[in-house]
């Protein structure tokens, strides 16, 4: 960019900068007077000669991790993407820079700031730089359609949505329709995959590079009052049709940081390959947990085998995350977009029960595959399978289906218990009596944004109740056997659908499977399988049927197959919503 340019570029942002600063200064606040304080103990003022001041006490965040990489691994590379790269002293700079920018555009402490884009370098800087501002970060998915964005734009009551270019359109509707209502418009800023050319979009839309240019790089800071105050909202996927906000405090995101690059087993300076979107819970939080460690961000705008092969490759990645989706991707992936893998990767996944079989062809690759498990509400990991040396002997089927538990609580959280949704009591450890996953500790969330209802029924009891259904192991390992809501009841019986997908996945022939109930007038309900092939397979329902008979007690096998592609969103998890309403469309099979 020439210096004239430059400048012009610097002039046209001041301008609009100031014009809509001064809009939003007179713009109300929701979340300026966050309730929930610290909790003082009370025991250590009767011992002399203690205090709590600023020496020995700083709020938590997430910020902190940020500025001492600018100061340990300051030359160190930070955000590779395409042909744009950074250092952690200049991605420290940015952030600075995009907040001082915020704060010029009138946002301040209490404020909601969006985004709605892949996983590229602004979204990155966007989770230091917003909170760095005082304000609270949205990220959105980006397959939310302008109906669904317009309503979550308009219930977190956002003052600036940042947008990817490629996903302009679905914001402009969306801003349109809130339009129309009484509701003032969040304000567009453009994430351009240009170098910051165009100062201006043609229709007045601010463009990110020029936010970076026109904020200072010595911005002071604004640190959190209280290490409780709100740091982001996160919605739910959307596996079901009403998506509630999800609070995470700094102090949350902090801890969840640290648990998630700990049991992720990275070291310092580790190269992550962000195939986990940025939006679902802040990267499992790794978002900021890279930034903990010093490592190397290598930004994917769009995840495909190819472009997950060819980046470890160039960037030597260690680490990397994902659904099964991801890894069920990878494994069945075309030979010609393989490349060899320059050392053991480490793989971690969650979201869904990992099929057995696809761990065991990860395995083959040369991956390295780690099992965790969390929601949204547990800042994204909670529990991970932690790997016992003695394990290592066992028979690979044994091997493997002990690694697809959902394991025990990770170091951020205090407890993970199986317990009865009614009495709260804890369940048998072992291995058959089901109960419903509980969690409670430092990672979990605040509350539902606006939303005291579902909070309160949400903490009952003193726990989260989780909604996954499970069995306690002797060894105090957890393992998910199903959602409440996905149960079947058939004739009385009690079927988990993830035992059938588990069967389903072991066909040669399936590729995805997803199992839901079915109505039925004589049996209540019965499993109905929903199945996409392999390509180049051909198999038809009664052999699916009969090789479920086979591995299954019959009234566990689906009666009905259906072959179709399978809904999902875009964090990999299938929206068995979608098809219930298919299989209910259907009717009883008696």
């Amino acid at each position: 960019m020439n210096r004239f340019f430059k400048n012009s570029l610097t002039h046209h942002l001041s301008l609009r900068l100031e014009q809509l600063g001064t809009k939003f200064r007179n713009r109300p606040r929701r979340f300026a007077h966050w309730g929930g304080g610290d909790s003082e103990p009370e025991s250590w003022r009767s011992m002399e000669g203690l205090v709590r001041c600023p020496a020995n006490h700083v709020p938590l965040t997430p910020i902190s991790f940020l500025e001492r990489s600018a100061k340990v691994y300051r030359d160190a590379t930070s955000v590779v993407h395409g042909d744009v790269k950074y250092t952690w002293s200049e991605t420290h700079k940015r952030c600075r820079r995009v907040a001082s920018a915020l704060s010029r555009l009138g946002i301040s402490r209490g404020d909601v700031v969006a985004t709605l884009a892949p996983n590229v370098p602004a979204v990155y800087e966007l989770h230091f730089a917003v909170p760095m501002a005082g304000a609270i970060l949205c990220t959105l998915n980006t397959r939310h359609d302008p109906s669904m964005v317009a309503i979550l734009l308009k219930h977190s009551r956002t003052k600036i949505v940042f947008v990817d270019c490629q996903l302009l359109e679905v914001a402009r509707c969306a801003i349109d329709l809130i339009d129309k209502t009484e509701t003032e418009p969040p304000t567009l800023v453009l994430i351009s995959e240009s170098d910051g050319s165009v100062p201006l979009h043609p229709s007045g839309i601010c463009e990110y590079e020029g936010l970076v240019a026109s904020g200072s790089g010595d911005f002071e800071v604004s640190r959190p009052h209280s290490e409780w105050d709100p740091i982001s909202i996160n919605y739910t996927s959307g596996t079901t049709s009403q998506p509630k906000g999800v609070v995470y405090s700094h102090r949350g995101a902090y801890l969840n940081s640290i648990a998630t690059f700990l049991l992720h087993g990275m070291g310092s300076m580790p190269v992550y390959l962000w195939t986990v979107p940025m939006f679902h819970c802040n990267g499992w939080c790794l978002t900021w947990g890279v930034a903990a460690q010093g490592g190397t961000n290598v930004c994917l705008r769009k995840v495909s085998p190819k472009g997950i092969f060819d980046s470890i490759a160039m960037h030597n990645v260690t680490h990397m995350g994902g659904a099964p989706t991801v890894l069920n991707m990878i494994v069945n992936s075309a030979v010609d977009d393989r490349r060899p893998l320059p050392h053991k990767v480490e793989v971690m996944t969650g979201g869904s029960p990992p099929p057995p079989q696809i761990l065991f062809k990860m395995e083959e690759l040369g991956f390295s595959v780690s099992h965790l498990y969390g929601l949204t509400e547990t800042y994204g990991p909670g529990t991970y399978c932690v790997w016992k040396p003695e394990w290592d002997s066992l028979p690979s089927d044994q091997r493997l289906n002990i690694k697809a538990r959902q394991g025990v609580q990770h170091l951020g959280l205090e407890e993970v218990d199986v317990r009865d949704p009614v009495t709260v009591e804890s369940v048998p450890s072992d291995g058959k009596s089901l109960g419903e996953i509980m969690f409670r500790g430092n990672t979990v969330m605040s509350g539902y944004y606006e939303n005291q209802e579902a909070t309160d029924k949400a903490f009952e009891g003193g726990w989260f109740h989780s909604g996954d259904l499970a069995v306690k192991h002797p060894d105090s390992y957890i393992e998910v056997k199903d959602r409440l809501k996905d149960v079947i009841i058939s004739g009385g019986e009690n079927i988990s659908t993830v035992e059938v997908e588990t069967v389903l996945y072991s066909h040669p022939a399936v590729l995805e499977a997803a199992v839901v109930a079915r109505p039925d007038n004589h049996w209540g309900q019965t499993p109905c399988a929903f199945v996409k092939l392999k390509e180049g397979c051909n198999v038809d329902a009664q052999e699916i049927i009969g090789f479920c008979r086979d591995h299954l007690p019959h009234y566990m096998s689906p009666r009905t197959v259906v072959f179709d592609d399978l809904p999902r969103t875009s964090t990999g998890k299938i929206q068995k919503f979608i098809l219930r309403e298919k299989a209910k469309a259907m009717g009883s099979l008696s």
